[in-house]
């Protein structure tokens, strides 16, 4: 008997073994700096990855900063579908309000919803699950006192439409944190309360939006 031959039984096991135990459950996260700042040390996307076993989910981060609706559709393809992920959490919105402001290249509504809409459509053809989030705040003052509330309360709106009309699962950060600012913010400033500058979690705001998503990755 050859040499090779005596291994064949335990490397016929070793491929039988490897067939039968599960691929983890790819979650991917696709948004702007939220989201690219979730995969660091106390983000949102590295809590969630600490509570759940490793072997059963492989959670992937793309985020990139300063990114809009139309950003996140012109690399679907390459940061999306090209990884095969099982769901897709959708958290985008603020940049499309905020950038109207800050630097006039915001998003109009109309385009807004059509962006969104394609977004899901493509998602879904290619088999993954997905989960809305809608966007938090620009601004942690309460009673629609920030400059950009109104606008940013249209903007949460249509993705609740679209959560609805496409039967998605959603995590309505824009209600949760206008409620939280609204028990928690007696001085009513701008920032500080659940984010680092009115935009950007801070610690509890990380912690808040990871306790909303970790039921649903689940």
């Amino acid at each position: 008997m050859k040499p090779y031959a005596k291994l064949l039984p335990a490397l016929l096991f070793v491929l039988l073994f490897t067939s039968m135990v599960p691929k983890p459950k790819k979650i991917l996260f696709f948004g702007d700096s939220i989201t690219e700042m979730g995969v660091q040390a106390g983000g949102y996307v590295s809590i969630i990855k600490k509570t759940l076993d490793s072997t059963k989910y492989s959670l992937v981060g793309a985020g990139i900063g300063g990114n809009k609706v139309y950003d996140l559709y012109l690399r679907l393809e390459d940061d999306v579908l090209s990884k095969n992920p099982d769901v897709v959490v959708i958290y985008v919105g603020v940049n499309d309000v905020w950038h109207k402001q800050s630097s006039g290249t915001g998003t109009d509504q109309n385009k807004f919803v059509k962006f969104y809409q394609a977004l899901i459509k493509k998602i879904s053809a290619s088999g993954a699950k997905i989960i809305l989030c809608t966007p938090a705040v620009i601004g942690e003052k309460k009673n629609g006192a920030n400059e950009m509330d109104q606008d940013l309360d249209k903007y949460a709106g249509e993705i609740r439409k679209l959560a609805a009309e496409h039967n998605l699962p959603l995590v309505d950060l824009r209600s949760l944190f206008t409620a939280y600012n609204l028990a928690n913010n007696p001085q009513n400033v701008a920032k500080s309360i659940l984010t680092t500058d009115g935009v950007h979690l801070n610690d509890k705001g990380n912690q808040l939006v990871a306790a909303q998503l970790l039921p649903l990755i689940k």
